[in-house]
């Protein structure tokens, strides 16, 4: 009982410095200048320079690749994952909610392929950046951004549910065969 008393007192304390510690610190910022402060320097109506515009641009089309790296290699996934289902269905095991959920993940990417396919024309004709990735025209710079930032948000919207719904599916199937065959004296507990 004293360890229990002990222990309560210690975590009130703690609680206690670290709200004072956090009620000391300031929740927001808040700067004035003026009435002679210079001016901003001039951004778009969304906050942006060209500089910023152009990171971004780099970034999305980081993660154009890297997505189209990915469809390009879901159909070997694809493929493994089928083989792999099938074998255990031979052997006599329950593999419907693995098949559905493959099932499921599989007609996600026949949807998001076309808008992946539209966004590889965003991407090559660049509009409002120069071969450089340079903005030549602010406005549809912007308009370009947004677009593809559109398309790949759209395309995760469509796939990820499904995947995750994949992986876990996948996983919950490993762990209650684990447990089922951890006393099957036959399984290498080493792979």
């Amino acid at each position: 009982m004293k360890k229990l008393t002990s222990f309560i007192n210690k975590t009130i304390v703690a609680t206690l410095v670290l709200a004072l510690t956090l009620s000391a610190l300031p929740m927001s910022s808040v700067s004035a200048s003026g009435l002679n402060a210079p001016d901003d320097p001039p951004t778009d109506r969304i906050g942006q320079s060209d500089e910023r515009i152009e990171q971004i641009w780099v970034r999305l089309q980081g993660v154009y690749e890297n997505l189209g790296q990915k469809i390009d290699r879901s159909e070997g996934w694809i493929e493994k994952l089928q083989g792999f289902i099938d074998r255990l269905e031979e052997n006599g095991k329950d593999v419907t909610g693995l098949q559905a959920a493959l099932d499921t993940f599989e007609d996600a990417l026949k949807e998001a392929h076309p808008i992946y396919e539209s966004a590889k024309g965003i991407v090559n004709s660049h509009q409002g950046f120069d071969s450089d990735g340079k903005v030549t025209d602010h406005e549809k710079a912007i308009e370009t951004v947004r677009a593809l930032a559109d398309k790949l948000k759209e395309i995760r919207a469509i796939v990820a549910d499904p995947g995750k719904a994949l992986r876990e599916a996948f996983q919950a199937y490993r762990d209650a065969h684990r447990q089922s065959d951890s006393g099957n004296p036959q399984r290498n507990p080493q792979g």
